[in-house]
């Protein structure tokens, strides 16, 4: 009986026409920086039991984690490291009631991209 009067009706927001915000996105961008970084901690660890196995275990372990993969790896595990820790502040701050209007949201987003850049670069330079 409901089947006779079924109204097609579009879904809300529907993808074609919903524009994501900087706000969804930097969100979004937090999990999957904070799930990317549990592979990061499973290669440390590896290379933590590799060198704790003996200098044959080792000697992969550490090629990977030296070579031009790893390094790229651990790059982009220090910009995840970083937009991680500073979107944690950015929630902080929307935690204590402040911060919740759409321009300093935004402003905050940005501030995490470019500080969690800026940062990135620091580290790679110093380090």
């Amino acid at each position: 009986m409901a089947d006779a009067k079924r109204v097609e009706r579009p879904l809300s927001p529907h993808l074609t026409i919903y524009r994501p915000q900087l706000t969804s996105m930097a969100s979004i961008l937090t999990r999957i920086t904070g799930n990317a970084l549990i592979v990061t901690t499973f290669i440390i660890v590896w290379w933590l039991l590799a060198a704790a196995a003996g200098p044959e275990h080792f000697a992969v372990a550490d090629g990977f984690a030296t070579s031009l993969l790893g390094d790229v790896i651990f790059a982009l595990s220090a910009l995840g490291l970083w937009y991680h820790y500073l979107a944690g502040l950015r929630h902080l701050i929307f935690d204590a009631g402040r911060g919740l209007d759409i321009p300093t949201a935004e402003k905050l987003g940005w501030a995490c991209i470019i500080g969690s850049v800026v940062l990135t670069v620091l580290t790679i330079i110093i380090v």
